[in-house]
């Protein structure tokens, strides 16, 4: 099965919604899981990794949510569409390097998908819009319950699920959102709530995940301990920190727009102007801009327009998209010239923005 016959439209996969969308973009828990008789994967030779390979997608694909689903080994899948399910967040970018002996399982709503053999022998996550850490942890919790009932996994009653990494010990549960965080960073408090977050024992990430850059304002927030609580405190946990920076971003938009709206007009107004008439723009600078339109979109400032423009625009815009629709690897150059006609072509029915008169001027702003 071709990934494109299963991989949504980004249009369409744009238009996924949850609650609190408009700051939360979605919600992942993800569960690391090794078998008992096996060698972890950095310790197996290929043809263990191979065996291990087929035994769990064998099994895996038996399990409801799996069946009608696209599954590959990583041989199989061109450098393209691997980098296409990492810019979608349904694979990583060390198991997308990897070939024959690896491989992923992913459900058709694509709300479920299973790393085989990246660094542990399964790394299984369901992905939800919005904020349903809960849900996630539910959709999850039941499937690798159905998938334990046929495989052995590697435990320990003292120490738990055992895994390739200690941090992932015990529980072997990571519960992360992607949070869209405009009016921290232009308030200039995200450096506070990234500190204060981690002081509750959380990491903030950026867009994918460990040493990433946070992107277009996107931050990731996941647990750090993995032993000692059990998954449904650890989930608990981190959807009310979430509640409160949710809480916190709201209160900044307010009082960016109240103090200084001027200030916020501008970072929008400059954003859309260069997304709107730029020649030559790169996927990062693309990401930046983008975040500030989708403010502006928040802000009823594009009258008309909905989030799911800016997140249609955000998937198609990065390089392996961009170059799938393409049909064809392309130099960064010529990536940033299409780009740049992509943009202007879809934003060329959106008007400037529309900005309600403050009466403000610069120094009554101070």
């Amino acid at each position: 099965m071709n990934i494109n016959e299963i991989l949504s439209k980004p249009a369409e996969a744009a238009r996924r919604e949850g609650p609190s969308n408009k700051i939360v973009l979605s919600s992942r828990v993800r569960l690391a899981r090794n078998l008992a008789t096996l060698p972890f994967p950095g310790w197996a030779k290929k043809t263990v990794r191979v065996e291990t390979f087929k035994l769990i997608r064998d099994n895996v694909i038996e399990v409801a949510p799996m069946r009608d689903g696209f599954h590959a080994g990583m041989e199989e899948l061109p450098t393209l569409d691997k980098q296409l399910l990492v810019e979608r967040h349904f694979i990583s970018r060390e198991h997308a390097a990897k070939t024959a002996g690896s491989g992923m399982v992913l459900s058709s709503d694509e709300a479920l998908c299973v790393m085989i053999n990246e660094e542990d022998h399964l790394r299984m996550q369901a992905l939800l819009p919005g904020l349903q850490v809960d849900k996630a942890w539910m959709a999850i919790d039941q499937f690798d319950t159905a998938l334990e009932s046929n495989l052995d996994y590697a435990f320990c009653k003292r120490r738990g699920y055992l895994t390739a990494c200690p941090t992932n010990l015990g529980t072997g549960i990571r519960v992360s959102a992607m949070l869209h965080l405009p009016g921290l960073v232009l308030s200039e408090q995200i450096n506070q709530i990234v500190q204060a977050v981690n002081k509750l024992g959380l990491a903030v990430r950026g867009l994918h995940g460990e040493g990433t850059e946070a992107l277009g304002n996107v931050f990731q927030v996941s647990n750090q301990m993995t032993l000692g609580e059990t998954e449904s405190d650890i989930v608990e946990r981190l959807n009310k920190v979430l509640l409160q920076i949710i809480d916190h971003e709201e209160n900044a938009r307010a009082k960016l727009l109240e103090n200084k709206p001027k200030m916020v007009y501008n970072h929008i107004g400059r954003a859309y102007g260069i997304l709107a008439n730029s020649h030559s723009i790169s996927s990062k600078e693309t990401m930046n801009l983008l975040s500030l339109f989708r403010l502006g979109i928040d802000l009823s400032l594009f009258p008309g327009n909905k989030p799911a423009l800016t997140e249609e625009l955000f998937i198609i815009t990065q390089p392996a998209h961009l170059q799938k629709t393409l049909a064809g690897k392309l130099s960064a150059e010529k990536r940033d010239i299409l780009r740049a006609n992509l943009l202007r072509s879809r934003l060329l029915k959106v008007d400037r923005p529309d900005t309600p008169d403050t009466g403000k001027t610069e120094e009554n702003e101070e």
